[in-house]
This record gives structure tokens, C-alpha cells and sequence, in this order.
């Protein structure tokens, strides 16, 4: 999570300053795609990128999973947010949890970079996959959900915590020998331009993953009507379909970093699929299903009372009101359907256990 929190300054009628997680490239490189998106848009608005630091970004030491709850790495700068120091913030939408503050909303979810997760590998492992390493190799991971379904894929392996932004984990993996190989996230790494690190792709069938993963998402007030307006034009309408049913399968459970909850979206043919799954902690127990709805709904005009409904935090007048209550009700229903068959326990279970760790 730490690496991926940026956030966006708009000031009227003023030079335009864009505020990112101090120290983190990968802020940074994320935040100069949106404002990059935002002035071919209004090329008469002024941008100036400035830095501010979030708590989550400053533990460094201790696993995601025990370090509490995702607002550590929101906190701040939603504070910026709500004294008005700054109008808008970019995150990475997977830490954004699934209920914002009172005030606050996702004004757009921009187009999903490749959501999967990816496999850097130490280089005397070059040229391998995880199947083919020796007995024992020690996988790191900060994420329970990546372990939880690697670890019942690959039996054979050792998987460990590892923690730091980008720069620091790739730097322990090459530097020292604790680590064969390292699970990421392959959005990161190709925003960072490492793509050429990653050494396999991790499909769906190998690792489901976590909700809202590879997508930027922009945080706003949400009675700004202006700012509202203006980054609207950023949403991309299948990722927000995609991720607003992914955030209301998470919400459903009242999942987050503490338990392995994953997820898999495709849109095709006016059809929204959506796979989930929840994992015990060794992956041994799960469960996971597949449903599908339709979304093909026009655009109609929605202006009124009702203009800015959120759906799990997301306010976007520009993608059919009827589609966004579909993808919701999906995940809603996917998630009944797991804790149906005893979802809650494994995930219960998984949360004693990591609290105890």
C-alpha cells in the first residue's frame, strides 16, 4: 500500500498545486498522470506539484495487515481535504477504503492499468516462475491475500512479509539473499517503468486480485459541485462498473488489509462478471464463486436529487445511474452468497489469527 497515495492540489483562480506522499516516486509519477490528464483538459488551469507525508508511509517496519486501518495512509491528507487546503487527492483506489469520511467522495476512477499481480525474481532466479524455484525459497509478500492463494498453490514455497515502497523492497530482493522472489503489483511496476523486472504474471487462476487493484481513484468534497465537475471527466465508465461491484463484494463482507478477501472483474458484451473469494490464512479453507448482470443501460438524465448518489463512495453522473446500481448489487450478492456458505467464519478466523501473530 505504502507507495501508491498521491493527492492533487486545484486552487481557483490561482496557480493549480498538486500535493503527493512525500519521499514516494511512485506518488509522484501518479499524480503527474492525472494532473497531465487534467490540463490537456483545461489547458487554462496552472499546476504546481508539492509533497505531503501520510503515517502508513512512515511505518515501514511492520506488516500492512497488523498496522491497522487503511486510513493511516488517508488520513492526512483528507484533512487537507476538509480544511480546504487542497480540492482534490489522488490515491491508489485499493487503499481507499470502502466507506469515506462524512463529506468526502471518489469524483473519478481513472482507466485500470493491468490489475494482476506480478513475480520479480532475484536475478540468479532469472528466467524462472514460481513452480519451477527450489524447495523452501522464500517468497515476500506484505499482502494476506497474495500469500493466502500462493501459499495453497505452492506448497512447496516459504512465504515472509516484506515491507517498503517500491524502491526499497526491489532493493532488499537484489541486495541480500533473504528473498528468491517478490510479489507486486504489476500496475506499480509498469508506472515505475520496471516492467522489464517482471519476471510472471500472475493470472486469475493463479492469484485473484485485491479490489480496486490498478486503478487511480480522485478524492473530493463532495458538495465541491465544481471540482465534482471537473474531474468527472476523468472517470473511465468500465473500471468504475468494474470496481464499484468489487468495493460492494469487499463492503458486504467488512473485509479489508486484515483478511484475504480477492476479486476478478470483466466486462463483455453489456455483461459485468465478477469472481470473489475469501481465503483462511494458509489458504487451506476457501471459498469462491462467479456471478454475472447485465449493465447495458443508457445514459439518461439523471440531474435532480439523486445526481450525486454514491455507490460505495463513488460519485459518477457521467456512467448510467441504473448500470452503477447493477454493478453494486452484484457484489452485494456474491458476498451474500459466500457468507451464506460460511464466508464469515473463514474470514473471522483469519482475523483472529493475524491478530495474534
Amino acid at each position: 500500500m505504502s507507495g501508491h497515495l498521491s493527492a492533487v492540489v486545484f486552487r481557483r483562480g490561482e496557480t493549480k498545486r498538486a500535493l503527493f506522499s512525500a519521499s514516494l516516486q511512485l506518488a509522484r509519477i501518479q499524480t503527474d498522470s492525472v494532473v497531465e490528464m487534467l490540463r490537456e483538459l483545461y489547458p487554462d488551469l496552472c499546476f504546481e506539484i508539492v509533497a505531503m507525508s501520510t503515517t502508513g508511509d512512515r511505518i515501514l517496519d511492520t506488516a500492512l495487515s497488523k498496522i491497522g486501518e487503511k486510513s493511516l495512509f488517508t488520513k492526512e491528507l483528507e484533512n487537507a481535504l476538509e480544511r480546504n487546503e487542497v480540492d482534490l487527492v489522488v490515491h491508489s483506489l485499493k487503499d481507499l477504503p470502502t466507506s469515506l469520511p462524512p463529506g468526502f467522495t471518489i469524483g473519478a476512477v481513472c482507466k485500470r492499468e493491468n490489475p494482476l499481480d506480478a513475480v520479480v525474481f532475484h536475478p540468479k532466479n532469472c528466467g524462472k516462475t514460481l513452480s519451477l524455484l527450489p524447495e523452501k525459497s522464500v517468497i515476500g509478500t506484505s499482502s494476506l491475500r497474495r500469500a493466502a492463494q500462493l501459499k495453497k498453490k505452492f506448497p512447496q514455497l516459504e512465504f515472509r512479509d516484506i515491507r517498503g515502497n517500491l524502491n526499497t523492497r526491489l532493493k532488499k530482493l537484489d541486495e541480500k539473499e533473504d528473498f528468491s522472489a517478490i510479489i507486486l503489483a504489476a500496475a506499480g511496476l509498469k508506472r515505475m517503468g520496471w516492467e522489464n523486472r517482471i519476471g510472471q504474471l500472475l493470472s486469475p487462476e493463479d492469484c485473484l486480485y485485491a479490489v480496486g487493484q490498478g486503478a487511480l481513484a480522485v478524492e473530493v468534497r463532495a458538495k465541491d459541485q465544481e471540482i465534482l465537475n471537473m474531474v468527472s471527466a476523468l472517470h473511465d465508465a468500465d473500471t468504475v462498473l468494474r470496481c464499484i461491484a468489487e468495493r460492494a463484494f469487499m463492503k458486504r463482507l467488512e473485509g479489508g488489509c486484515s483478511v484475504p478477501v480477492a476479486v476478478n472483474t470483466m466486462l463483455k458484451d453489456g455483461q459485468l462478471y465478477l469472481t470473489g473469494a475469501v481465503y483462511s490464512l494458509d489458504g487451506s479453507d476457501s471459498l469462491k464463486e462467479t456471478m454475472q448482470t447485465s449493465v447495458n443501460y443508457p445514459q439518461q438524465n439523471e440531474d435532480g436529487p439523486n445526481d450525486d448518489v454514491q455507490h460505495v463512495g463513488i460519485t459518477a453522473k457521467n456512467v448510467p445511474g441504473q448500470a452503477q446500481e447493477a454493478a453494486e448489487n452484484l457484489g452485494v450478492e456474491l458476498a451474500s452468497l459466500l457468507l451464506s456458505k460460511g464466508a464469515k467464519h473463514i474470514l473471522s478466523v483469519a482475523r483472529q489469527l493475524n491478530d495474534a501473530r
